[in-house]
């Protein structure tokens, strides 16, 4: 069982499976222990059109709903791959398609649709600021026909492996603004031309391989015709691709605690310790089927979420606690993971310690439990705001 997609969307689900099993755990052991970018896995879901599918026909994708990208990614995770090297693709190009002009979407969407350019990074959390963007010191003056940007980036993840950029940046300083929310404003960077012009690109190494990274901008020539929407606005066009990444990440997470849950199950099952399974001890049963229980409890939560923005409705809340109890399950069912396996869930041959990593990092990223935790106190229960 899963979240509750179509039928049409479970076929999307068994042929992304049959393209994953050319990607086995040897190929993604490989790239974790070079920490090298997933290339050939990417090239083969652009091929087969997974990663436009939120792009309408008219730009050249296929036009599905959210819950189709969120039956993609849950089956990427459940395969054993990582979904996080790709989903960018689909989440970012959002702020463009509901923001950008009719000249930017036919210049650039096709040509995102089709592979042949790749917008998979999203320049918004800086240093000084972590998730309070709206400290974001990185600054746009407008000179003639172009915007010069000066500051830093932090954690932006892809930068490397992305021909286009989406770059939050101030253009009116905070303290002239009437809302902190005013005057910042959104603008295309082209990371082809930047790399030579101003942009340099600092790797971060992390716990899991995931190409983020550290961007500094010295002076960088950006041509007003790459500015997203109104001058001022961008922090509203913004929300919208956060909504879908939350969610899109959430149904990632359920993929990975069905992953988890499956292969303890299994191993559980067959595993004979004293002349019996050890899936038949309680102590190690019951863990697992409290896993089982909190992913489905998850997953009710992730097919709300979706409904709501296929809808067109409101989902700020609904699509922050998607995505905490998801990430919640697919942690606690890695962790019962690694205890039913013993040692073995520590070797990397098994994929367990791998899976583990690359799965804690969404109790972090791309929001905190604990500001997820505070969006709900004070927007759902009505308490007063704690910052």
């Amino acid at each position: 069982m899963s979240i509750d997609f179509t039928s049409e969307q479970l076929q999307i689900q068994y042929n992304v499976t049959k393209l994953c099993a050319d990607f086995d755990g040897a190929y993604w052991r490989n790239l974790d222990t070079k920490r090298q970018y997933p290339t050939e896995f990417i090239k083969s879901l652009s091929s087969a059109g997974y990663l436009s599918i939120l792009i309408p026909e008219e730009y050249g994708g296929s036009g599905q709903p959210l819950s189709a990208a969120a039956a993609v990614l849950e089956e990427i995770q459940f395969a054993g791959c990582n979904g996080s090297s790709c989903h960018a693709q689909m989440y970012i190009m959002g702020t463009l398609l509901r923001h950008g002009s009719e000249e930017q979407k036919r210049r650039y969407l096709p040509k995102v649709a089709s592979g042949e350019l790749r917008l998979q990074a999203f320049g918004v959390t800086e240093p000084s600021s972590g998730t309070d963007t709206t400290r974001i010191r990185t600054f746009a003056e407008r000179d003639g026909e172009n915007y010069i940007v000066n500051g830093s980036k932090v954690w932006i993840s892809r930068t490397e492996h992305s021909d286009l950029m989406l770059l939050l940046v101030r253009t009116t300083p905070r303290e002239e603004c009437e809302k902190r929310t005013d005057g910042m404003s959104v603008l295309l960077v082209d990371l082809r031309e930047a790399a030579a012009n101003g942009l340099t690109i600092k790797p971060i190494r992390t716990m899991m391989n995931h190409s983020s990274t550290e961007l500094f901008f010295d002076d960088l020539p950006v041509p007003v015709e790459n500015l997203v929407g109104e001058e001022g606005k961008g922090f509203r066009y913004i929300l919208d691709g956060m909504n879908a990444e939350r969610i899109l990440i959430a149904a990632e997470c359920i993929g990975d605690a069905r992953y988890f849950i499956d292969r303890a199950s299994k191993y559980s099952s067959d595993r004979e310790v004293f002349g019996n399974p050890i899936g038949k001890n309680q102590g190690v049963q019951f863990p697992i089927a409290r896993a089982y229980v909190q992913m489905r409890a998850a997953e009710a939560l992730v097919s709300e979420a979706i409904e709501l923005f296929d809808s067109g409705e409101p989902c700020g809340s609904e699509a922050n606690m998607a995505k905490m109890a998801a990430s919640e399950a697919s942690w606690f069912a890695g962790d019962t993971c690694i205890q039913t396996y013993g040692g073995y869930g520590f070797a990397e041959e098994y994929d367990i310690e791998r899976k583990f990593r690359e799965t804690r990092l969404y109790q972090v990223a791309p929001i905190s439990t604990n500001l997820i935790l505070s969006h709900v106190a004070t927007h759902d229960l009505g308490m007063p705001k704690s910052f």
